[in-house]
């Protein structure tokens, strides 16, 4: 069985570059063999990606997340736009918009919002996105400004009556470590009322451990697998089945080969 781990802050894991690919190691060891690096600012994105960018693998999004919406860094708009032509670059993002920690103000996040769709559509990129108490914002403008590429709406926090409603659109839905906890009946819920073909899993690493690993301190790609068996048991399914369709759905989300 192989995985695909589509959205992991190895960045935030370690900052070390030795103990960044001690990490992806022990990933491919637990048959997690791609991963999507994923940045919420260009610094941190220019710092990683040098590091990574020749790690078999390993694929990168770029894009500014609303908790930099303060500061995206100086002509921010061509810097995504030029490093989306970098090699294993496959997705703008995360972008999105967070109304929890109020970043800001709320319109200037949906501005950065609406600009980086734009880029992802003028470039054909899936965009990943962060949504946290935004929704109704978020699909909105999703309404006005998908991007033909599609969407992931990463670490998923919604019930299942907004899944049903964004069906009739070109995104995905992609399940973290939290899936596992006994007390998200939401995520639960969703996951049952949704097709498996619009599936993803990630770990959000990190963070969202999942139940059987909270002990620890933090999340690793190498956990992935638990929240795919998890999610195997709630759909009945078969886990390598399962992998086998995620895996399918991970490389379609994303524009790249399943080989």
């Amino acid at each position: 069985m192989k995985f695909f781990d589509t959205h992991a802050h190895i960045g935030l894991i370690y900052d070390d570059p030795i103990e960044q690919l001690r990490v992806i190691q022990q990933a491919k060891q637990a048959g997690v063999v791609r991963i999507v690096s994923i940045n919420n600012s260009l610094y941190d994105f220019n710092k990683n990606y040098p590091r990574l960018k020749s790690v078999s693998g390993i694929y990168h999004a770029v894009g500014v997340a609303p908790s930099e919406v303060t500061n995206p860094g100086p002509d921010w708009v061509n810097t995504i736009e030029k490093s989306l032509s970098l090699p294993n670059v496959v997705a703008v993002g995360e972008t999105g918009l967070d109304y929890y920690k109020q970043f800001g103000d709320k319109r200037s996040q949906i501005e950065l919002f609406i600009t980086q769709l734009e880029i992802a559509q003028k470039y054909n990129k899936p965009v990943i996105i962060h949504n946290r108490e935004a929704g109704k914002d978020v699909y909105d403008i999703l309404t006005e400004r998908m991007p033909d590429s599609g969407v992931i709406l990463h670490c998923y926090s919604e019930d299942a009556a907004f899944a049903k409603k964004c069906l009739d659109k070109n995104i995905w839905f992609s399940f973290a470590g939290n899936l596992t906890y006994r007390n998200a009946r939401n995520l639960h819920e969703t996951v049952l009322n949704i097709p498996v073909d619009r599936i993803l899993i990630e770990t959000e690493s990190p963070f969202m451990i999942p139940a059987e690993f909270r002990e620890k301190k933090r999340t690793m790609p190498k956990y992935l697998p638990s929240t795919a068996k998890f999610l195997a048991e709630m759909l009945e399914m078969d886990l390598e089945a399962l992998s086998e369709q995620l895996w399918k759905n991970s490389c379609k989300a994303f524009n790249i080969s399943e080989e």
